[in-house]
C-alpha cells in the first residue's frame, strides 16, 4: 500500500473520493483499500457528506490496508446491512411515534385502529391527561409490541433494540401510578434478558442483572406481594406463573456465571417447581375439549388454573362472556361513527331541535330515531349532549387560535382581520366549521366546501387537514407500509391472555441444563475445598 502524505479540501473530498485516490497511488481496486480513521471503519455512504463533516481534521493519520476482492465485498455487504438495519429501527420508531400520536389525537377511525390499556381486573385505564405523556405510553406499547413479534421471529438482536426503544420512551412518562397499574414494562424488561440468554450474550450479564431486579419489582409492584393482589382480582388463578418461572430461569443463569452457586440453584429449583406446575396432561385437555372448547384455549386454562378442570371451565366461560361483552361495546362504538342519517336529522330540526345537538343524538345512537329523540327529551342526557356539543366547539375555537398563531410570516388581510376582529370572527368561524362538519357527516359527497369558502386561505388549508388526516404535505408522509406492520403487531396483542400463555419448553430445557452445571461447579468447587483443606 501507498505511504505518505495526501493533500486534499476537506470541505469538498468525500470518503469515495478518498478511497479512489489511495487505491490510484497503490495502483490497486478501490474495492479493496480500507481506511481506518480514529479506530473507525470509513465507510463511502451515500456521498453527500465531506470530510469534515466526517469528523477528519487537518493533519488526521489514516490507515490504509489492502484487503482482498471478496473481503472487500463482504464488509461492503456487511456495511450496508449494518445501515440497512439502523434504517428499518429508525422507520419503526418514527412510524411508532405516528401511530400514537394520530391515537392520541383521534384521528384515527376506531374500525381501523384503537388502543386501549386494561388494568387486573380488564377495565380500562385512563392515560394521563398531558398529550405528551399518552403519546409516550401508546409509542412505548406499539414498540413493545412490535419487540414481542420479533421474539416469536427468533430475531432476538432487532427485538432488543425495539424493546430498548420502548423503555427508553415510557421513561419520559412521568405518569408513574398508571404504569405501576399494568406489567408491560417488567414483562418487557424479562423479555429484553431472554434475548440476551437466547443470543448467549455473556457479556451482559451486568446489564441483564439490573433488568431482573427492576423487572421483579415491576411484578411485585403489579400483582403484589407473592401475586396475591391478582390471585384475588382473577379468581385464584395463576395468569403470571410462566413469567415467574423465565423471571427465575434468568436470574439463575446470570447467579450462575456471576459464581453465586446457591443462589443459581435456588432460583433454578424454583423455576423447576413452576414449570411442573405448568404441564398439562393429555386427559385433562382431552376432557376440557369435549366440553366444546378449543384445543388452544383448553391448554391455557388448564395452565393457568393448575391443571384443576373445573376451575378451567368457569375460567373459560367467564372469559368467553367478557369477549363478547367487549365486542358488543366495541360494535357500539362503531356505530356511532357512521354519518348521520340526514332525513332523521330533518325530522328532528322540524320539532325544533337544534341542528348540531340532533346530530350528535342520532350519532351516538346509530341513527335509530326513537332512542334519539328520547336522549333529547330527557333532561340529563339532553344537558350531557349539550355540554358535549359546548365542549367540541371550545376545542374548534382553540384550533383556531393555534393554526392563526402558525399561519404565514407574510401579512394577510384575512388573517389580520381574524386577530383584530377577536370573539365576533371566532364565533361566526365556530358557526361555520360546525356546519361544514355536520354537512359532511350527513353528506359525505361533499356539503362542506361552501359552508367553510369565505374562511381565510390558511385557515381554510387548516381545517382541511384536520378533516383529512391523510392530506399531508410531500415531507409529511406517512410511512404506510411500516404503520401497517406495526398496526398488525397490535392487533396480534389485542387477545390480552396471549401474553402470558407462552410456551415453556425452552426454559425447561434450560432449567435442567444449568441445574446440572450448577451442580458440576459446586462439585469441583468443594473437591478444591477438601483438597486445600488436606494440603493444610
Amino acid at each position: 500500500m501507498w505511504i505518505g502524505i495526501l493533500e486534499v479540501e476537506l470541505e469538498t473530498w468525500s470518503i469515495r473520493m478518498l478511497r479512489e485516490e489511495v487505491a490510484k497511488r497503490s495502483n490497486c481496486n478501490p474495492n479493496s483499500v480500507n481506511l481506518i480513521c480514529a479506530g473507525k471503519i470509513l465507510k463511502d455512504g451515500d456521498g453527500q457528506h465531506n470530510l469534515t463533516q466526517l469528523g477528519i481534521k487537518n493533519n488526521a493519520k489514516i490507515l490504509a490496508t489492502r484487503i482482498c476482492v471478496e473481503q472487500g465485498k463482504a464488509i461492503k455487504q456487511e456495511i450496508m446491512a449494518e445501515e440497512e438495519h439502523s434504517h428499518k429501527l429508525a422507520r419503526v420508531k418514527a412510524a411508532a411515534i405516528a401511530v400514537a400520536k394520530r391515537h392520541v389525537d383521534d384521528l384515527l377511525p376506531i374500525e381501523n385502529f384503537t388502543t386501549e390499556v386494561e388494568g387486573q381486573m380488564g377495565k380500562k385505564i385512563k392515560l394521563a391527561s398531558e398529550t405528551d405523556h399518552q403519546r409516550a405510553i401508546m409509542t412505548g406499547l406499539v414498540l413493545e409490541a412490535n419487540g414481542k413479534r420479533l421474539i416469536r421471529q427468533g430475531k432476538y438482536k432487532d427485538a432488543l433494540e425495539v424493546l430498548s426503544m420502548a423503555e427508553e420512551t415510557f421513561s419520559l412518562c412521568d405518569d408513574s401510578d398508571t404504569l405501576e397499574l399494568i406489567d408491560i414494562i417488567p414483562i418487557m424488561q424479562i423479555n429484553m434478558v431472554w434475548c440476551y440468554f437466547m443470543m448467549q450474550d455473556i457479556s451482559s450479564l451486568s446489564e441483564a442483572g439490573k433488568l431482573l431486579a427492576k423487572a421483579r419489582e415491576g411484578l411485585e409492584d403489579a400483582y403484589g406481594k407473592h401475586a396475591l393482589r391478582a390471585r384475588l382480582l382473577k379468581s385464584g388463578c395463576f395468569l403470571e406463573l410462566a413469567w415467574h418461572l423465565r423471571l427465575e430461569l434468568l436470574e439463575g443463569v446470570v447467579a450462575y456465571y456471576s459464581g453465586q452457586l446457591d443462589t443459581a440453584r435456588e432460583a433454578l429449583l424454583s423455576a423447576q417447581a413452576k414449570f411442573e406446575k405448568l404441564q398439562v396432561s393429555d386427559e385433562d385437555l382431552s376432557l376440557v375439549m369435549s366440553m366444546g372448547f378449543t384445543k388452544c384455549d383448553a391448554k391455557r386454562a388448564l395452565k393457568m388454573n393448575l391443571q384443576n378442570i373445573q376451575a378451567a371451565v368457569n375460567f373459560l366461560i367467564e372469559e368467553n362472556a367478557e369477549k363478547d361483552q367487549k365486542q358488543k361495546e366495541r360494535e357500539s362504538e362503531i356505530r356511532k361513527q357512521k354519518p348521520v342519517d340526514l332525513q332523521r336529522l330533518n325530522e328532528l330540526e322540524s320539532v325544533g331541535f337544534e341542528k348540531d345537538i340532533a346530530a350528535e343524538a342520532l350519532r351516538r345512537n346509530g341513527n335509530v330515531f326513537q332512542k334519539a329523540l328520547n336522549d333529547l327529551t330527557h333532561p340529563e342526557t339532553f344537558s350531557a349532549l349539550q355540554a358535549y356539543i359546548e365542549s367540541e366547539k371550545g376545542k374548534i375555537v382553540e384550533e383556531i387560535r393555534t393554526s392563526a398563531a402558525l399561519a404565514a410570516t407574510e401579512a394577510d388581510p384575512n388573517i389580520i382581520q381574524f386577530e383584530t376582529m377577536g370573539g365576533r370572527m371566532t364565533t361566526a368561524r365556530v358557526s361555520r366549521v360546525t356546519d361544514a362538519n355536520m354537512q359532511r357527516e350527513v353528506n359525505p359527497s361533499g356539503g362542506a366546501s361552501s359552508s367553510s369558502s369565505s374562511l381565510p386561505p390558511q385557515i381554510n388549508a387548516f381545517v382541511c387537514d384536520l378533516q383529512d388526516p391523510s392530506n399531508k404535505s410531500e415531507a409529511q408522509k406517512r410511512d404506510v407500509e411500516m404503520e401497517d406492520e406495526l398496526s398488525a403487531d397490535i392487533a396480534e396483542s389485542s387477545d390480552a391472555l396471549a401474553d402470558y400463555d407462552i410456551e415453556v419448553d425452552i426454559e425447561g430445557a434450560a432449567i435442567t441444563e444449568y441445574l446440572s452445571l450448577v451442580e458440576t461447579a459446586a462439585g469441583g468447587r468443594r473437591k478444591e475445598e477438601e483438597e486445600n483443606y488436606s494440603v493444610e
